[in-house]
């Protein structure tokens, strides 16, 4: 219960990105009256490297995002990646939320067979 209750404030915060206290307190409130899933909860620890992840994304959207401005990026490419083993529709959520983050890529699909289909911006390349 506590896993998903972080889970939803954290992504409230993020959406909102205002951080007073106000704006905390309809995070509480909207993360304690949605309904709970039925999938079984994942592990705090999953959660919480997650959630360090996407900390940890943040000055790397910053690094990308100056790179993309100075120097524009015109190639592009596809990739399929797989999904870690044994992710929770959130921790999968989460997942594409990071991907989708930083902007050089971004998810274009999520197949149930386990794999992301991933849109890179490449730098060209020089011949």
């Amino acid at each position: 219960m506590i896993g998903h209750f972080i889970l939803r404030l954290t992504i409230w915060l993020l959406l909102t990105a205002n951080f007073g206290w106000l704006n905390i307190l309809i995070g509480v409130a909207i993360a304690l009256v949605l309904p709970r899933p039925s999938t079984p909860p994942e592990r705090l620890k999953s959660l919480l490297r997650s959630l360090g992840t996407i900390i940890l994304a943040i000055p790397q959207a910053y690094k990308e995002a100056v790179e993309l401005i100075l120097k524009p990026h015109t190639e592009e490419e596809i990739v399929m990646e797989r999904v870690k083993s044994g992710r929770s529709r959130g921790l999968i959520f989460l997942d594409i939320f990071l991907i989708t983050f930083t902007p050089k890529t971004t998810v274009l699909n999520y197949l149930d067979e386990g794999w992301y289909e991933v849109h890179h911006v490449t730098p060209r390349k020089e011949s």
